[in-house]
């Protein structure tokens, strides 16, 4: 039984891989058909599902956009403010995954924005909707306007109501806070009585200290908002997930969860602490992104530790957006999208094949290294390197429709240092078995003994890459994350074959008569290793005369400890090789 054992642990692993690759081969096949076939709001999930990778930027094309960036206060756009908001836009971008987008200043005063292949319509409204997140106290709302201007009976207006300049436009008394009423003055409510949410005003450089007529989202509602009373640049996360009641408990619905940071902190306290003991709808808080309202839930509490929660009508996907948005709405300047054009890929097909080539080149030189120091052995090492470059495939064919992945030469580049980092790890393993069976070891021994000595050295050097591919990815951008991602995947991927194929296989292999009896050809021959060491002074007879002979006793003995030598010395052994030569 105890010999079994061994066996029935490799049988074990090499069914946990199967197991795995059934799935993620059985999950992309269920993807593809479900992308082609569903048409409802399911289908979604599966979008551009398919066995094909997609490609990235340089090897692509795709979506280019120019963006002016425009101050709200009139003053000129600063270079710190540039960069933040490059900063900003790749966040809000990169969101849904590893896409890799390219994102650059122009100028003194350009974004450019380029996006491999096709993006979502929800993917430009992201970018186009670069602006400034704010928040404003509600003062009044209803139902929007969205067929007449002017009141009853008359017919919808292609332009912006414009109050007449008769109309009073500043307040009688000075407002006493954001939620004071008297702030509505008549130009400002015959101005929210006739709003066409479907013909709005340019509320995106609406200033700041005054009020702001606007509608939300969907044109469903109009609102008449304070000024600005927390700034969105003072959120410093925004997450979702479901909402807890005050034990903790799961409510079953969908929030939105805020932390501000600094001064935010503290304007949220008062405003929440005002509003809170207002009625509707002056107890409301609006989000406004852009001019226009995102949402606008009720204070129920006074928030005196920045950290707030959305609740409402939210979905998985919904809450997940509200989030982004609060997240990454908050730039520093407006943009005016001046361009939205197709652009062709950078390198394209040739510089792919070649990629593909020289990848082709350093595992044939793999391999050719592995017949020649290995054997026969070296057939595992083929098959491995096999599994592990199905196991890669399926893994970012999943993650180009579910992530947003997307290969590009530098991803190529990962996947070819990545046979490197396999190879190595296969090394580390025949040789410590070789070690082992230079010890006098049987091979069944030498592959349990050898395993324990080699996985440390392999998950040592595997962590180190994984370490290595992190710091990249965090640090870096654009072509050099997709190297940092790809060396990241495949050095997990490593591990996984190494466990779970490489030394099952062996464990199989090593009851076999021809890898067991150490055939000459099988790369584990003990007489060819110079195994005639047995342990504890005991030696095996040489099966060769001659210098061979004399080599393989000499590398035994200097292989010996000092107790051992210790004991041959007290057994009368003078060291002398059988042909009477000493050493």
């Amino acid at each position: 039984m105890a010999r079994s054992t061994p066996v029935k642990k490799a049988l074990r692993s090499l069914t946990w891989l199967v197991i795995l690759m059934a799935v993620l081969a059985g999950l992309n096949t269920a993807a593809s058909i479900l992308a082609s076939t569903t048409k409802d709001d399911t289908g979604k999930w599966f979008a551009g599902a398919s066995w094909v990778p997609e490609l990235a930027l340089d090897l692509q094309g795709g979506t280019q956009l120019t963006l002016a960036a425009q101050n709200t206060q009139g003053d000129s756009v600063t270079s710190q403010q540039l960069n933040q908001a490059v900063n900003i836009i790749r966040q809000r971008i990169n969101a849904t995954g590893v896409s890799e987008s390219q994102i650059n200043t122009q100028g003194t005063n350009n974004i450019v924005v380029s996006i491999p292949g096709k993006p979502d319509k929800a993917t430009i409204d992201r970018i186009e909707a670069a602006a400034k997140l704010t928040f404003r106290p509600v003062l009044y709302t209803e139902a929007a306007t969205n067929s007449a201007v002017g009141g009853s009976g008359s017919t919808a207006s292609p332009t912006p109501y414009t109050p007449p300049a008769s109309l009073q436009a500043t307040p009688s008394t000075k407002p006493t806070n954001g939620s004071d009423l008297s702030q509505v003055t008549p130009a400002l409510q015959a101005l929210y009585e006739n709003y066409n949410c479907k013909a709005p005003d340019d509320v995106t450089a609406a200033p700041d200290d005054e009020p702001l007529v606007t509608c939300d989202q969907d044109g469903t509602a109009k609102y008449i908002l304070g000024p600005v009373e927390v700034s969105g640049s003072g959120i410093s996360n925004a997450t979702s997930g479901l909402a807890t009641d005050s034990q903790g408990a799961s409510t079953g619905q969908w929030a939105v969860n805020l932390t501000f940071s600094g001064k935010s902190s503290d304007d949220f306290r008062d405003v929440t602490s005002r509003l809170v003991k207002l009625q509707a709808p002056q107890n409301q808080f609006a989000i406004v992104l852009d001019g226009t309202i995102i949402t606008a839930p009720a204070a129920n509490a006074a928030i005196t530790n920045g950290k707030a929660q959305i609740t409402g009508n939210f979905t998985a996907e919904s809450a997940k957006t509200l989030a982004d948005q609060l997240k990454y709405g908050a730039l520093p300047i407006n943009f005016q999208v001046q361009s939205n054009e197709n652009i062709s890929a950078t390198l394209g097909t040739a510089q792919l094949v070649g990629g593909l080539v020289a990848g082709l080149i350093g595992l044939i030189l793999v391999i050719i290294y592995s017949v020649i120091q290995y054997r026969a052995l070296a057939f595992v090492t083929v098959l491995s390197l096999a599994v592990a470059a199905a196991l890669t495939y399926l893994v970012i064919a999943i993650m180009s429709w579910r992530v947003d992945y997307r290969l590009s030469l530098a991803g190529v580049a990962g996947l070819i240092v990545a046979i490197g980092i396999t190879a190595d790890s296969f090394i580390v393993y025949f040789e410590r078995i070789r070690d082992e069976l230079r010890d006098g070891r049987g091979l069944e021994g030498a592959v349990e003994a050898g395993w324990r000595r080699a996985l440390r050295t392999i998950l040592a050097s595997d962590s180190i890459n994984f370490l290595a591919a992190v710091v990249l990815y965090i640090l870096a951008v654009s072509d050099v994350k997709g190297f940092a991602f790809t060396l990241l995947l495949t050095t997990l991927i490593d591990v996984v074959v190494v466990v779970l194929f490489t030394h099952p296989m062996m464990q199989l292999i090593a009851r076999s008569r021809f890898f067991g009896e150490g055939h000459r050809f099988s790369g584990l021959d003990p007489s060819a290793l110079g195994a005639v060491y047995r342990g504890r002074a005991q030696f095996r007879a040489p099966v060769v005369d001659g210098k061979r002979q004399r080599r393989s006793a000499g590398e035994a003995q200097r292989r010996q400890t000092i107790a051992e030598r210790k004991a041959r010395e007290a057994a009368g052994d003078n060291g002398s090789t059988p042909d009477g030569k000493d050493d």
